[in-house]
């Protein structure tokens, strides 16, 4: 999750009732939150970010149950004002599927379901959080645990360029 525009806590919270709401879906952790500074090189405020883990239906096979968790990311997304700006713009929230299981998807037909996330490796705002909640997971394809690419990214990035707030 990330957001910096508008009241971003508050948004959080009210993202993470809509995911806990989910038909079939459980909220089962929360990361601390992080303040961030933002890539891609759009002026714009700091982000708060965080992660969630969620145990959800995984559907007939996890394509379709990842697409389906997708679509109803979009939709709370829509439901809590996401305007529609530059890439790597300001946000009022983002929710990116990160993971679906052990699985990895790459759909051709659809570049927006790829899992796990193509760049997550790459954003420390990412794996900050996600280290404190599966700090010794390896996600699909990847030769190091999540820990160990938070640690790599540190060296890269900095340590003040994502800060823990809780």
């Amino acid at each position: 999750m990330g957001a910096n525009v508008g009241d971003t806590r508050a948004t959080f919270d009210h993202a993470l009732k809509a995911l806990a709401a989910l038909p079939g879906a459980t909220l089962r952790a929360v990361s601390p939150l992080y303040r961030s500074t933002p890539v891609g090189g759009v002026e714009q405020p700091d982000f708060l970010n965080a992660v969630a883990a969620l145990e959800v239906p995984s559907g007939p096979d996890p394509e379709t149950g990842a697409a389906a968790l997708l679509l109803a990311l979009k939709q709370i997304e829509a439901a809590l004002g996401r305007q529609a700006r530059e890439r790597w713009g300001p946000r009022e929230i983002d929710l990116d599927l990160l993971l679906f299981g052990t699985h990895q998807i790459n759909r051709p037909a659809d570049p927006w379901l790829i899992v796990p996330h193509p760049e997550m490796a790459n954003r420390l705002f990412v794996l900050a959080p996600l280290a404190d909640l599966a700090p010794g997971i390896r996600p699909p394809g990847w030769s190091e645990s999540v820990l160990a690419a938070r640690d790599r990214r540190f060296v890269h990035e900095g340590k003040n360029a994502v800060r823990r707030l809780s």
